[in-house]
């Protein structure tokens, strides 16, 4: 049975509000920084892109007969593809056609590993369905990503450098400098925007430095 189909009602039930706000306190500065680094790198990757949703620490409901009893989860960081693109104060399922989310980060904390390991990872297989989930420790830099396979999550195997596929997102997850990146298939490292602009900042002065040895080589002053 579709998606579609799961949240079709009978015309004489009134249906869920689908504008609701999220419901998500954040972990520590170091949860923030992390989460804010995923989604910076890959909204400037992908900043052409219309047909998707990237977004963290935000409240997904995915069940509407179950708002009272508080039934709905909160991915640290998630990406929704083959959907529109705008902002939206929480993911609420039955209000976008059944899209769940393909991907799911969670950066594991003391209070939240055990749920992230064992209950959230069955609701992400077995409701959700997410096609890709990753954890990451911030502190012990644990990494593990598992690839939805016949309904069941199977271990993704890393490569020589440590990195996991992602299969949905069709990049490379690794650890760089205690911070969990992104990586295109060619193992370039994905940039956020401030650090793209700082990089091209750094090309031109070395460009500029190249240009002044080479004039005083021929005896000219570059300030002249």
């Amino acid at each position: 049975m579709s998606l579609e189909n799961d949240f079709e009602l009978p015309e004489d039930i009134i249906i869920p509000p689908t504008d609701l706000w999220s419901d998500e306190p954040i972990e520590s500065d170091i949860h923030r920084q992390q989460i804010n680094l995923l989604i910076d790198s890959l909204n400037g990757f992908w900043c052409y892109r219309q047909d998707l949703y990237i977004s963290g620490n935000l409240t997904i409901y995915y069940k509407q007969e179950q708002l009272q009893a508080r039934e709905f989860c909160s991915p640290d960081f998630f990406v929704v593809l083959e959907c529109e693109r705008k902002p939206r104060k929480s993911w609420v399922v039955w209000g976008e056609d059944g899209k769940m989310p393909d991907v799911v980060i969670e950066i594991l904390s003391e209070r939240t590993a055990a749920i992230d390991k064992g209950l959230k990872k069955q609701i992400y297989q077995n409701i959700l369905r997410v096609g890709d989930y990753f954890w990451f420790d911030p502190y012990s830099l644990e990494f593990a990503g598992f690839h939805l396979v016949g309904g069941k999550y199977q271990p993704i195997a890393a490569n020589s450098q440590g990195w996991l596929w992602s299969h949905q997102l069709e990049l490379y997850l690794g650890i760089d400098q205690q911070k969990l990146r992104f990586f295109t298939a060619d193992g370039e490292l994905v940039l956020t925007e401030a650090e793209f602009e700082r990089q091209q900042k750094e090309l031109a002065q070395k460009r500029v430095e190249i240009l002044t040895a080479q004039l005083k080589t021929l005896g000219v002053e570059p300030e002249m």
